[in-house]
């Protein structure tokens, strides 16, 4: 069995002899990146920050030719750090990434620490190397893992397992398959809805047929979101912002009187927002059946985590966000055909989160299959 807690032995050959590299001083990329996972979930479960500096090489480092110039750099890190922090690859020859953990100071007496004591002695080194450059970034774990995922997608600088290199194994290639046939069926087995549907939108209130809103999705990318209007138009969303962070935080909710304690539900109850056929519409889940397009362009999956409002996901603890980055969003999943809205709004994210764990071609299936009639009895519908 492979012994994770060995250096990786970067050896490089260069004009028949094999120099040892900084690979004493440097954890390799494979290792570093399992090392912040480790971090990550530890910060995530006792709340506690750490950072991560990433120093970003120019392509001069590629050159075996700049083996020297790194080891000094990894040298200086190993001198000037404290020996619990982890220095290694972040992305191997082009990226140096350093884990500060169990941190007294703040963010910005780190980040000056940081550039007295570590910095300056990093550009003296590249001083003397015409052509090499160095930029150097400083990422707060978990405050800004928030503001990566959600307005840049691709740059998920605490995730990297979860980068997309454009390669899909087979079982991503059969899941997407069932997504594609599933919501070409879908849209042609409800077909005469989509005719019936928006007639009567159209005659019990002013305003479009569709409802269109941005959530977040795989990876926290942005999409527009679509369902059948169930509400008037010109609403304030106040009334669910208040209600969702409040949720989410355990906030405010009375016991008894079906918002909270043992029957708190996720969805907001007599919200005067509805239309009278909205609230049928919902009760019975055809509003979500335009969500077929959104699967059938890839921003959805037919079986997943349901997609958050930007300001939901603005309340999230860190935890929460999981269900967020790490698989695509879907129509249905565990929680609906579990829970669907009877359960409180953590009971939801352990739910999503054993989906995420235990996924399987065969787990989609048997949710696709409770899917109706949980539906059908229409508890707690969301």
């Amino acid at each position: 069995m492979k012994n994770l807690f060995q250096l990786h032995p970067l050896v490089k050959k260069m004009d028949g002899e094999f120099l040892k590299d900084e690979s004493r001083l440097l954890y390799s990329e494979e290792f570093f990146q399992e090392l912040l996972q480790i971090e990550r979930k530890r910060s995530s479960r006792t709340g506690i920050p750490f950072l991560l500096v990433l120093i970003h090489l120019s392509s001069h480092f590629e050159h075996p030719a700049s083996t020297g110039i790194v080891r000094s750099i990894a040298a200086v890190l190993k001198e000037t750090t404290r020996e619990t922090d982890i220095k290694g690859w972040f992305k191997e020859r082009s990226t140096i990434g350093i884990l500060f953990t169990e941190m007294s100071e703040s963010k910005d007496r780190m980040i000056d620490i940081f550039r007295e004591r570590i910095e300056g002695k990093i550009r003296e080194i590249l001083h003397t190397c015409p052509g090499h450059g160095v930029e150097i970034s400083f990422n707060w774990f978990p405050e800004e893992a928030k503001v990566i995922t959600r307005q840049n997608g691709e740059n998920l600088v605490f995730y990297p397992e979860l980068q997309d290199d454009g390669k899909m194994d087979f079982r991503g290639f059969l899941k997407r398959a069932i997504d594609i046939a599933g919501s070409l069926l879908g849209l042609i087995v409800f077909s005469p809805l989509f005719l019936i549907i928006p007639l009567c939108i159209k005659a019990t209130s002013k305003g479009p047929v569709f409802f269109r809103q941005e959530r977040l999705g795989l990876h926290g990318r942005k999409f527009n979101f679509l369902k059948f209007r169930s509400m008037y138009v010109g609403n304030d969303d106040d009334i669910h912002r208040n209600y969702v962070k409040d949720l989410i935080h355990g906030n405010g909710l009375e016991p008894g009187n079906g918002n909270g304690g043992p029957d708190q539900v996720f969805k907001l109850t007599g919200d005067p927002r509805i239309t009278p056929f909205g609230n049928f519409l919902r009760k019975s889940s055809l509003d979500e059946l335009p969500q077929f397009l959104n699967v059938l362009k890839g921003d959805m999956s037919l079986v997943g985590p349901r997609p958050p409002i930007p300001y939901e996901f603005d309340d999230y603890k860190v935890w929460h966000r999981k269900r967020v980055v790490e698989v695509k969003p879907g129509i249905t999943g565990l929680w609906q055909v579990k829970g669907r809205s009877s359960c409180s709004f953590d009971e939801m994210v352990r739910l999503d989160l054993r989906y995420i764990h235990e996924w399987s071609i065969w787990l989609d299936i048997k949710i696709l299959i409770q899917t109706p009639w949980a539906v059908l009895r229409g508890k707690g519908a969301y």
